[in-house]
């Protein structure tokens, strides 16, 4: 009797141990799992993917881990139950065989949270996959100098959300956004400090930098504006009018193009709510949700493109 009371100390310090150590991630080395073939990503979205993938497998070698230490100690406790049994040691058996049961359930508890994570996690993945599929084209890549001397790489900001804002200081539509309503300035300075960042780009190819310059600062401008005079980076996504917006989200997939609103120089039909679609668009790529209207025909001047 005396030796069973001794394994069943021993046993029950190990319950602890194990316990303990099966609420902790996995420590021991990871499969060595095929990988398959897959597109080039970028490096961001690259990064997001191998973090899921670290995730689902720490979830399962916890599962794997928690299976195999509730086999041991149970095997255990049952061989100190036999022989608690056979020495005749009814209180003992009794004790013993309701701390099976409890260990039983809680190892139950346990593997079904670890399950059900490893599940959420499965299901999340998938969504985020099929929503990059159904997404719209990558953005082109440029560089371009602005015209207050800076250099700008869209390359530079992969993993942030971009608005592209193709503007025309002659052009009243423009003008409306910055002198009669600062619609551009105020959108962009409310999410200046969520890893938004907001370029003008101007293709007019008879602009000239001094009017840049000027518009930017009568109307406080709070970003850059580059020089497309060129008009190549404005044909690469096919900017149509000024304003045209294009917002780009953290994977580098185009995923609103259109006017900034739905009420152009802040006409609307009678009844109607104005609508900020780069707004809407924005707080959708910055929470990882689809966006409610991924295109609208812009609305402004035409872009004069040179020849």
């Amino acid at each position: 009797m005396k030796r069973t009371l001794n394994y069943l100390g021993v046993i029950l310090s190990v319950s602890a141990l194990v316990s303990v150590v099966a609420a902790q991630p996995g420590t021991g080395p990871r499969p060595n799992r095929p990988r398959p073939n897959r597109p080039r990503l970028d490096p961001a979205r690259q990064a997001r993917e191998a973090a899921g993938q670290r995730q689902t497998l720490q979830i399962r070698r916890q599962i794997a881990e928690l299976k195999a230490s509730h086999e041991s100690l149970t095997a255990d406790l049952k061989a100190i139950h036999a022989t608690a049994l056979k020495e005749k040691a009814t209180a003992t058996a009794e004790s013993i065989e309701k701390l099976i049961a409890k260990h039983q359930k809680m190892y139950q508890n346990e593997l079904t949270q670890l399950e059900q994570r490893e599940a959420a996690l499965a299901k999340a993945l998938q969504q985020r996959a099929e929503r990059l599929e159904r997404r719209g084209r990558r953005a082109p890549n440029f560089e371009l100098d602005a015209f207050d001397g800076r250099t700008v790489s869209l390359a530079r900001y992969k993993g942030r959300v971009v608005v592209l804002e193709w503007l025309n200081p002659d052009c009243p539509f423009s003008k409306y956004h910055h002198e009669t309503k600062s619609t551009m300035a105020d959108l962009a300075k409310k999410y200046q400090d969520q890893e938004v960042v907001w370029l003008g780009i101007n293709s007019t190819n008879t602009t000239s930098p001094e009017a840049n310059r000027a518009f930017a600062k009568q109307y406080k401008v709070p970003y850059p504006i580059l020089d497309d005079r060129a008009g190549r980076v404005g044909r690469a996504y096919g900017a149509r009018t000024t304003p045209h917006m294009f917002v780009i989200d953290k994977d580098g997939l185009i995923v609103y193009n259109g006017a900034i609103d739905s009420a152009p120089m802040g006409k609307l039909a009678e009844g109607a709510t104005a609508i900020n679609y780069v707004d809407q668009a924005i707080d959708a790529a910055l929470a990882g949700r689809d966006v409610p209207t991924s295109a609208t025909p812009p609305y402004g001047c035409s872009v004069k493109y040179g020849r």
